[in-house]
Parts: C-alpha cells; structure tokens; sequence
C-alpha cells in the first residue's frame, strides 16, 4: 500500500506540540502523517515489518497520545488547574517529541537515498566536520553511544552559523531541548530495527546510510538558512 506523504501536523507548527504554561494548545488534532514510499521500500536496508510496525503502531501511538493530553491540557488551562498544567508537561514533551522526530524522520529517509550530499550541505560538512566520512563517522558514533532509547541528530546551530552533531533521549525533541534546527535524525530506539537487527545496533546504522535522503536533509539545510 503506497503512503504518501502528508503535512506533519495539520495543526500548525511544532512548536504548539509542547505547550508551555499558560500558552493555548493547538485547536485541531495531530494526524498520522502518510508515508512518501511503500513500506518495503527500504528494503534490504531496513524491511518492511519494521516499517509497518514503526509507523502504523509507535508513530500512531504518539499522536493518539499527544492529541489525549493537549485536550486534559485545554481544560486544566480553562479552570486554571496550575498543577495539572504541570503534570501533562512530561506527557506532552514526550509524545510532542515522538511526533516531530517521526516525521522528520520518514522524510530524512529514501529508497533512492544514499550516498553523499551535494552542494552547500556537502562544503558545510566539510567546513564543519573536516569531510563527510569524519561526518559519517561521528554521527554513527554518537548514535550507537545512545544509552537506553533515543535519538542521533544532525542540526543547525543558527547563533553561531554551523552544523553540529547531537543525541537526545528518549523522545525529546531536538531544537525543543538543544536549541539546534533538526536536519537529520536517526532514531535508535529499538523499535526501529530489533526485528532485523536484534541487538546490534551499529549493523542497523551501517545500513541506514544507504537509505539517507540527503535532497531532504539538504532542503531543510537551505530553509533553516534564510
């Protein structure tokens, strides 16, 4: 079944995903967003139960999650309900984080991905980096250094002009809890890839570069930019 790729959230932008006190959450419900290619894409990279799995029950669970506590959220906010506000916070940031990563994430891959960068994102890596294998190493290091669950990022620090490398626990949303512009995320949760990798987490990022969308990683590159 062809999944196409739909807005991450009809909602608005990700930065209602994470309510802060007394700040209004969004009015409509976040929505799965449809996947851009079929679910066995990817494969022999990553197969298509994982990405069924992934995307139909982990993804669906935290947009079905997020949707429950934005709405508990609304009505402490109307009665003003200070320490519920507070309590939905770990909900939100959690599930919030689930979402945006997700679907940043279904779009930084690609069964045309591959290979290496092209143009300003590949002279910014090597600017930053020194060259792109140093990049690929580093990335891959740090995401097989993740400890429990969580995330391996390449961002965009905007203040100081330059990409940076960075992990992320759990489900905590890059430029939410660091401040960085996600460009590309590498989920290491064990969701993503147990069923063809068991436990052996740097086979599955050998893999994954095989299937890196770098048009996308690059896009996103140039609008953080403007």
């Amino acid at each position: 079944m062809l999944r196409r790729f739909a807005a991450a959230s009809r909602s608005g932008s990700s930065a209602k995903l994470v309510a802060p006190l007394g700040c209004l959450v969004s009015k409509q419900k976040h929505t799965l967003p449809d996947l851009p290619y079929d679910y066995g894409a990817l494969e022999p990279h990553i197969n298509a139960e994982i990405m069924q799995l992934h995307h139909s029950k982990h993804h669906a669970t935290y947009v079905n999650n997020l949707n429950v506590a934005e709405e508990k959220y609304k009505e402490a906010l109307a009665k003003g309900d200070v320490t519920t506000q507070v309590s939905l916070q770990p909900a939100l940031k959690f599930n919030g984080g689930g979402h945006i990563n997700h679907t940043i994430f279904w779009t930084n891959l690609s069964p045309n991905g591959g290979g290496e960068p092209k143009g300003e994102l590949m002279e910014a890596i090597k600017r930053d980096f020194g060259s792109f294998a140093n990049f690929k190493e580093k990335l891959t290091a740090v995401s097989v250094g993740v400890q429990g669950s969580g995330w391996g990022w390449l961002g965009y620090n905007k203040e100081q002009g330059r990409l940076q490398i960075a992990a992320c626990a759990n489900q905590d949303p890059l430029q939410g809890t660091t401040g960085l512009i996600p460009l590309l995320g590498i989920d290491v949760w064990e969701h993503a890839y147990y069923l063809q990798y068991k436990n052996v987490r740097p086979d599955y990022l050998k893999a994954i570069w095989n299937v890196i969308n770098w048009e996308n990683v690059s896009s996103r590159y140039a609008t953080c930019k403007k």
